[in-house]
């Protein structure tokens, strides 16, 4: 096997060990991060209320929640998430999701050019060249 792929199955390895973490304890303590349904809230503590509080951060709509413990504040996220999407329901809209999976760049023409120039040497599509590239500097699939 090569080196190169030694590595990505570590990098793979690491990547599936992580998330496996995050599912299990619902809460990133090096970025202060829950997950609930795809949704992904920033948490801090305001030590002069003594309160945690939250805010969804993959979404433009705001969802904040707040609580006096761990399992307060995690009880709130879901529970503000929840009635987020009821409301979406309740008016008729499709809840915001949080990612498409797509988003345009804006580069200069030369970065563009070589950059299609480089996938082409390497056999990819412009797409898969990019992904790649993006799935490495932040070691997610």
């Amino acid at each position: 096997m090569l080196a190169k792929e030694v590595m990505e199955e570590v990098r793979e390895e690491i990547r599936e060990d992580i998330k496996a973490e995050i599912r299990e304890l619902g809460f990133d303590k090096g970025k202060n991060l829950m997950q609930y349904n795809g949704y992904i809230a920033r948490v801090e503590f305001d030590n002069d209320a003594n309160i945690f509080h939250g805010e969804v951060i993959n979404l433009r709509d705001v969802i904040t929640f707040q609580g006096e413990s761990v399992d307060e504040l995690r009880r709130a996220f879901e529970e503000s998430v929840d009635d987020y999407l009821a409301f979406c329901a309740e008016r008729g809209e499709k809840p915001e999701k949080p990612y498409s999976g797509r988003f345009v760049v804006r580069i200069p023409p030369g970065l563009h050019r070589a950059i299609a120039l480089q996938a082409r040497l390497e056999d990819r599509s412009l797409n898969e060249w990019v992904k790649e590239r993006l799935q490495a500097a932040v070691m997610v699939e």
